[in-house]
């Protein structure tokens, strides 16, 4: 067993190595621990249900229809064209490739995509709103196919680009990549955090903290929640298995945000600049897969 988690089992909390006895009375006093059944205890202790590689597959390929529709997104990007515009294509790629898209009527969401433009932070509702020139977008993405799901963001230039737009997405996108770097197993979820924080809060940016990382599968959102602060060491331990997306939203000025009347819009209080990018993860047996995979290179100046 990994050496963080042996650290937080508790005397009296199932034995990891799934004899359905306490700790205590099972492997807390031998030489040599049982081997660890994974799958069964993270599901007893934290409700997180471990891939097999079946279900990997199964999210890789909606993870690859994801990554198509962002890539035909990015083509259409322009001035004039219209978060409407955007939602048609991102429904329309769903329907020809036998999809669903996620946010449509979840939890009475109107619209098959979020299109986040500027101050907004996340679950921009698209409509006729027309993008100019200079402007930012976070369009997030997230397709059901054979009944899995994947989820993957990225923020996007319209036009030519200002200072203040170049630094904010530059930043988000290396919190990301940030992110990336501790994604093995044995670290922790605030080890995410943490890298993510401290890159962020280096370039004078800051992190939202309402809105996390999650696992994923046959739902929407599941256990574990990924903060994007944290601190070293700390958290759940990684172990392979594990699938959940890293999103940090990363903001120009204040982290503080208030919610529009719409219910769902979130606004940077300070209406300054906001990015964010997002991929969903695999935790492998020796480091991490992207199942949303596109290069955060042009992101990054």
């Amino acid at each position: 067993m990994l050496k963080n988690e042996w650290k937080n089992v508790g005397r009296n909390e199932i034995c990891p190595c799934g004899s359905g006895r306490k700790y205590k009375k099972c492997c807390l006093k031998r030489q040599t621990p049982a081997a660890v059944d994974y799958k069964r205890y993270y599901k007893q202790k934290y409700d997180i249900r471990l891939k097999d590689p079946g279900e990997v597959e199964k999210i890789r390929s909606a993870g690859r229809l994801v990554v198509s529709a962002l890539n035909d997104v990015e083509s259409m990007i322009a001035p004039g064209v219209t978060t409407n515009d955007i939602n048609r294509l991102v429904h329309g790629i769903a329907e020809k490739s036998g999809a669903l898209c996620a946010p449509l009527n979840y939890r009475g969401f109107p619209k098959s995509v979020c299109t986040s433009v500027n101050e907004v932070i996340c679950h921009g509702i698209p409509g006729e709103y027309a993008l100019i020139d200079g402007d930012i977008i976070n369009v997030d993405i997230t397709y059901i196919l054979d009944g899995y799901y994947a989820d993957a963001s990225k923020s996007f230039f319209v036009g030519s680009p200002s200072p203040e737009a170049r630094r904010i997405v530059s930043a988000s996108a290396s919190c990301l990549l940030a992110a990336m770097d501790v994604l093995a197993p044995g670290n922790t979820i605030g080890d995410i955090g943490f890298a993510i924080q401290s890159l962020a809060e280096s370039r004078g940016c800051s992190v939202v903290r309402e809105f996390v990382g999650h696992g994923l599968g046959r739902t929407f959102h599941e256990p574990p929640q990924v903060p994007h602060f944290g601190n070293k060491g700390e958290g759940i331990t990684l172990v392979p298995g594990m699938v959940f997306t890293v999103e940090p939203m990363i903001n120009l000025g204040g982290a503080d945000l208030f919610i529009a009347e719409d219910g769902w819009t979130a606004i940077t209080r300070d209406r300054k600049l906001s990015a964010q990018f997002e991929q969903t993860f695999l935790i492998t047996d020796d480091g991490y897969e992207s199942l949303t995979p596109y290069d955060l290179s042009p992101f990054i100046g």
